[in-house]
């Protein structure tokens, strides 16, 4: 891992109206399958565009029907899809419409009901992921422990650097997540309350996998 800074850094919290309204739908417990998942897609369509924006450009020489001219395009900066399973592959789609060179890797990660502590049963990343900018796609940072345990995993392949990309957040995740890797850039489009007993997020949306799948 290239020059992480130290400090950590401000988590970025969408504010647009297209993203927060979009959100109040997902949140809705009338909200079927279907519509949630093509509301996971729009939002993190919309959020992909916030956690591009740093990519570095360069100057390249084209002709337009009317005159030559020099214009920008991003310079060759590579970049890495990983979401988090199962919820994170309802983000994948929005991410690769937005960057279809992207590419994708894969963590499998279960919360334990008792422990509420990751249990990795799958690792798959691009073999030039020390290559590239890594964006980790989750819908919900709650307890924070996948996440940091995923990005602790994506760190020891020294990737260019990492950001981890959310629509909803708890407090809590989102103080364990800076306070373990600081120099990881959070983007969320929403941090609720706190988190149940049982660790979900409040007010929330319920389980993401469930209602993206249709499991409950």
């Amino acid at each position: 891992m290239n020059d992480f800074e130290t400090q950590p850094l401000k988590p970025f919290i969408a504010d647009h109206p297209l993203i927060q309204h979009k959100v109040t739908l997902l949140r809705d417990k009338k909200t079927g399958s279907k519509q949630f998942r093509e509301l996971i897609q729009e939002i993190t369509e919309l959020m992909c565009y916030e956690a591009t924006r740093d990519l570095p450009t360069c100057e390249i020489e084209i002709e337009t029907p009317i005159t030559p001219m020099k214009s920008k395009v991003i310079a060759g900066r590579k970049l890495a899809f990983v979401p988090i399973l199962r919820a994170g592959l309802g983000m994948v789609d929005g991410a690769i419409e937005l960057v279809p060179a992207a590419k994708v890797g894969h963590i499998g990660l279960y919360r334990d009901p008792s422990t509420l502590k990751p249990v990795e049963y799958y690792c798959k990343l691009p073999s030039d992921i020390g290559e590239r900018d890594v964006i980790v796609l989750d819908p919900m940072l709650a307890t924070g422990g996948s996440a940091v345990d995923a990005i602790s995993r994506i760190k020891l392949r020294q990737p260019r650097s990492v950001k981890f990309m959310c629509i909803i957040a708890a407090p809590e995740g989102l103080s364990e997540l800076t306070r373990v890797h600081p120099d990881v850039q959070v983007y969320c489009a929403a941090l609720d309350s706190h988190l149940n007993d049982h660790g979900y997020i409040v007010p929330g949306l319920g389980d993401a996998g469930d209602r993206i799948f249709g499991t409950k």
